[in-house]
This record gives structure tokens, sequence and C-alpha cells, in this order.
């Protein structure tokens, strides 16, 4: 039987119109969202950072797209900031509405497809004070939202991602108490995560429901942060036990609690995998630090391991829909790093694709240098370095030209892979 050289030099191409691109969010790259619960927060000091101004995205959108379509993207992922449009219960803001048709609009004339994001982490100060997500009540607020966007911006719109990351936002609010409201409650935390599941699924109901002018169905789901869960034992009954229930707690309640069927299609952010371990003496799984292995991790301390990428993509496929990876990036100052990441993980999207995985796009996240909530400006995510001492001017970084490089040959070379160490 003739096998295939275990070394060759062809080009590992990705699927005819893949999409490539990358991701911000509002809060983290407008400036001066004054009117959400961030804000409010950050002005008190119960958050470490504030975001001010941050990259001026806000007034800057057209030279940062500018910028993406030099890089040679063709699709882009932004957000709407909530408290922009409805800066009060039940007035809409006319002036926000026309600035983001405009964003958009700018997008469009750069052939750049559109992921609209319509929450993303923060809220209207006055649904916060009305008891935010944790009032089902609330969710009617939601929905309204959720409609005016759709009859205002919805031609320009091809992917809607409802919630971002939904988990997160419960876990880093609710749990550990860190995000607003910074409640430690798992009540609280059962009672949000629910009424977001359900504010998803009239969401995809209400976008169904609009007669958009493009005369397109439609394209509804969430971005949800997806892990690679492991364990040291591989024989041991209760470490794999911990894994399922951790993989089906973490990855898939949400699309259990919304129906798979309000999700045309699957929005992963991938940034790290997880060790589980059991602590001693007990059924419990406690998570080791792999600092302490000395493995390599990024500026945020997450473990760099590309095979978790693909890990995660087999899983979701299990849905038989359409993939989106939404986000994914690395934090560093080290920009050869960034550049071995995106290769050796744009890779493994390659091999999942291969494996049966309907991944129709990648978004790194992140265009530019932002505001990473509690973690403020220090984290380097950005393709595009920011210097905020200096009027937040712009620097393309080197890892950016080697990623519109696999984007205009939609595929990695031989010539990328040497970037991980790939050569004859």
């Amino acid at each position: 039987m003739a096998h295939s050289p275990s070394h060759n030099h062809e080009t590992l191409h990705f699927p005819e119109g893949f999409l490539w691109g990358a991701a911000t969010s509002a809060h983290q790259v407008e400036g001066n969202n004054t009117n959400n619960d961030w804000w409010q927060y950050e002005q008190r000091g119960a958050v470490p950072h504030r975001s001010g101004e941050a990259c001026r995205h806000f007034e800057r959108y057209e030279e940062d797209f500018d910028i993406a379509q030099s890089l040679r993207h063709n699709v882009h992922r932004l957000s709407i900031e909530w408290s922009r449009v409805e800066p009060e219960k039940g007035r809409w803001d006319p002036a926000a509405v026309a600035h983001y048709r405009n964003v958009l609009a700018a997008l469009r004339r750069r052939n750049m497809q559109i992921v609209l994001t319509l929450h993303h982490f923060t809220n209207p100060w006055w649904f916060a004070r009305l008891g935010g997500w944790e009032r089902a009540r609330n969710i009617r607020y939601f929905e309204r939202y959720v409609a005016y966007i759709g009859q205002q911006l919805g031609d320009l719109v091809d992917w809607w991602v409802t919630i971002n990351e939904p988990g997160v936002y419960v876990y880093q609010g609710y749990r550990q108490g860190v995000w607003p409201p910074f409640s430690k409650s798992a009540q609280r935390a059962v009672r949000v995560f629910v009424n977001m599941a359900r504010a998803h699924r009239r969401a995809y109901r209400i976008l169904h429901a609009l007669p958009f002018k493009r005369g397109s169905r439609p394209f509804v789901g969430i971005s949800q942060n997806v892990i690679s869960y492991a364990t040291y034992r591989k024989h041991g009954f209760w470490d794999q036990m911990l894994v399922y229930f951790s993989d089906v707690i973490g990855n898939h309640s949400f699309y259990l609690l919304s129906s798979p069927k309000t999700h045309d299609f699957l929005g992963v952010n991938y940034y790290f995998r997880i060790r589980l371990r059991r602590a001693r003496g007990t059924l419990f799984a406690v998570q080791d630090d792999v600092r302490d292995q000395r493995r390599e991790v990024s500026d945020m301390g997450w473990e760099v391991y590309p095979h978790g990428i693909f890990d995660v993509l087999m899983d979701m496929a299990d849905y038989r829909k359409p993939i989106l990876i939404t986000e994914n990036g690395i934090a560093t100052r080290n920009d050869d790093q960034r550049t071995r990441f995106l290769v050796s993980y744009i890779r493994e999207i390659y091999h999942a694709i291969k494996g049966g995985a309907d991944v129709r796009g990648y978004l790194y996240w992140s265009l530019l240098d932002n505001f990473e909530w509690a973690d403020g400006f220090q984290p380097q995510f950005g393709l595009v370095g920011v210097a905020y001492e200096r009027g937040c001017r712009r620097h393309i970084r080197n890892s950016a030209k080697v990623y519109a490089d696999i984007i205009r040959h939609n595929g990695i070379t031989h010539r990328h892979l040497q970037h991980v160490g790939h050569h004859p």
C-alpha cells in the first residue's frame, strides 16, 4: 500500500470562499462609552482600569478598516454598543444609529462580510439599575433592542451574534465577582445564564421574522468560549468523568438551554485548554497551573496549545452546523510568538476541516490592541499595535503581514510553516 511522504511542500489549501479577518468589540476600542455599566464602575474605581478613549476607533474606523483591507481581510466582526443607541430606557439616539450604519457601510465598501454582535459584555446603565439579566422581565428590553437594530441595520449584516460568551459573562460577573455586577452568588449566576438563553431564543425568532431588504435569510448564533479539557489520568474513571461533565457544562449547556435549533451557525471563541486533576480526597476537579511545568504561555498565562482548537472544532462538529471561529488570539509582546501562534493554530483548523468540521471562517482577536476589561491596556492582542501615548497611533505588526500572506494564498504554504520550525 502506497503512503504519502511524511514531508512535502504542498500548500494546505482552505475551501474556496473561506472567510479571513479579525474582530473587535465596541467598549474595547471605541472610547467614551459613558452610558454603560462598565464605564460607571470604572469611574467608581470598582475595576482597576479605565477605558477612557480606548483606541478612538469610534472616530477612526475608516482608517482601521483601510488597514484591514490592506491586510486582505474579507470579513470583520464588531459589536453595537447598546448604551449608545438607547442611552435611556425607551429613547433611541438617531445619531448613534446613523454612526453605526456608516460603520457597516464602510465595511461593505471594502467588500467585507459583517459579523455583528448585539451584546458584548456591556449593558446600558439604566438596564443594569433595573436588575439587568437577573430579572426575566428585563429580557423584553433586549428583545426591543434586537428588533430595532434589525430594522435599522439588518440589510447590511451577514452574520448575527446575539450574545458574546454568556458563560464568561456569568462566570466573571456572578461567580468570580471580578466584573460588573461583582456578585459571587451561584443562584444569581444560574438565573442570569437561563435568562440569557431565553433572550437568545427570542432574539433568534425576532431576527428571522424581519423582512430584510437584501432578501437573504439571516444567519443567527452566539459566540461561545469553547475550552479544550484534559486530565492527566487517562484511565481514571472519575478523572474522565470530570472532563466529560466540564465539557458538557462549559461548552454545551448554553446550546442545550437555548436549543440547537435556534443556532444557524456556531460561533467559536477559542483561547486555551484546561488541565483538570481530582482534588485529593474528593471527587471535585481543580485546575492545574501549567506555568509550573514551564509550558509556553501567553502574557495572560494561557497555555499555547494549538491542538486544542482542533479538539474543540471536532467537538462542535457533532452539531452538524456551520462553524465560524469568531475569536482566537494571543496576548504577547513578542510578535514572533504571535506569528508562530497564527501559523500553528490555522494549521490545526485546516486539519479540523479535513476531519469533517464545517468551518467557514477565521477571525483573529483582535484587529487592534485594545482595552482588555479588568486587565486594562497591558495585554497586546492586536495584529495592529496602538501607541496610546502617541495619540493612539497605529502600526502594523509583522505577524499581520504573515497572516495577510496566508489569506493571499487561502492556505498555509511551506514558507509559512518555516515559522514553526518546519524545514526540509
